[in-house]
């Protein structure tokens, strides 16, 4: 008989091992916590080390496990590294929070090279190099295992004076689809969120000034979106609860995508 109940045990992550990137501050700060509290041992990454001991302090005083590795995205040795550490502390790494990334706001006519580089290769090159070595150390475990890539709106849309950024996420789209596709027999998924406008480290200054204030006002929410609000998207994507869910790319922005042109 098919069960009709939902079984809430399905977002528990107990007993999984979680990375994540990106983790000193923002989204991937937030991201660690929420799956902490799922029940996930978790390892934090970022090259930001002295934040992210405060982090483990604060995941450990609410009873939770976690570790600090140093983990720089662009540097394949370094994401080896932070992988032999996670593992060797708390198993093998059946959840994956592809998060690290970082913006150069300009009219892609003023952008240079050196802009160029710095975004595409902690978003895109960076997102890749993490994912295949946790794809690769799910595959030689036979673990399984789920990857969530956060890419954001500005992959699926644009705006004015984020070319590069928008061209790193669109790429990182892109990727989630063929992860999905080349592991999915493998049993592991590979899906990405989109967050909308987020109050975060990289735009609270600009969302503060009248121009940004003027530009929320445009939004169908009215109001940007609070970080709890990415929590049902990245249990559901990063547990048993998603199951079925593979190739998926999940908007979280308040409507933002369907504004009326």
């Amino acid at each position: 008989m098919t069960q009709t109940n939902p079984d809430l045990s399905e977002f528990d992550l107990s007993g999984k091992t979680a990375l994540i990137t990106g983790a000193s501050s923002g989204f991937g700060a937030h991201f660690a916590r929420v799956l902490a509290s799922a029940g996930a041992k978790v390892a934090v990454g970022a090259r930001r080390e002295e934040r992210l001991q405060a982090l483990v302090s604060e995941i450990q005083a609410a009873g939770g496990e976690a570790l600090a590795v140093a983990l720089d995205v662009t540097d394949a040795t370094s994401v080896a590294k932070a992988f032999d550490t996670a593992e060797a502390r708390f198993g093998t790494v059946t959840v994956l929070v592809n998060n690290a990334g970082v913006a150069a706001p300009k009219s892609v006519h003023k952008t240079s090279e050196t802009d160029w580089d710095f975004v595409i290769d902690t978003n895109l090159r960076g997102a890749w190099l993490v994912a295949s070595e946790a794809a690769r150390r799910m595959i030689a475990a036979n673990s399984g295992g789920a990857i969530v890539n956060i890419a954001s709106v500005l992959g699926l849309a644009t705006s004015t004076g984020h070319g590069v950024y928008s061209a790193s996420k669109a790429g990182v789209i892109q990727l989630t689809k063929h992860m999905a596709l080349e592991l999915s027999s493998k049993n592991i998924r590979v899906n990405a969120i989109c967050p909308g406008y987020f109050k975060t480290e990289m735009n609270d200054a600009y969302f503060e000034s009248e121009a940004g204030k003027a530009y929320i006002s445009t939004f169908p929410a009215k109001r940007l979106g609070e970080m709890q609000e990415m929590n049902g998207p990245l249990l559901l994507l990063a547990s048993d609860a998603g199951s079925f869910i593979n190739g998926a790319i999940l908007p979280v922005d308040g409507g933002h995508l369907v504004m009326s042109i």
